[in-house]
């Protein structure tokens, strides 16, 4: 059986996570939806917005229908409530 490496490049803050992950670099982004400065909905809305296919894990406290339906509606390609 062989290993994998991952890379993790983490961030703190939602406009940081924006910009790290509009580049298109990552293999996938695993995002919290409760960030400082911005939310994570919005950075999902952002990404989206500008053209990132990029696949997006929501992974999040918050997991109350509405929130699970802004997530996937908003692009995001799975949302996991912790």
């Amino acid at each position: 059986m062989r290993g994998e490496a991952f890379t993790v490049d983490p961030v703190y803050t939602g406009p940081d996570g924006l910009e790290a992950a509009k580049t298109g670099e990552e293999d996938a982004v695993i995002l919290d939806v409760m960030l400082p400065g911005m939310d994570g909905f919005t950075v999902l809305e952002r990404l989206r917005a500008g053209g990132v296919s990029t696949p997006v894990l929501i992974l999040t406290a918050r997991g109350d229908v509405d929130d699970r339906v802004r997530g996937l509606e908003g692009g995001a390609d799975y949302y996991l409530a912790k």
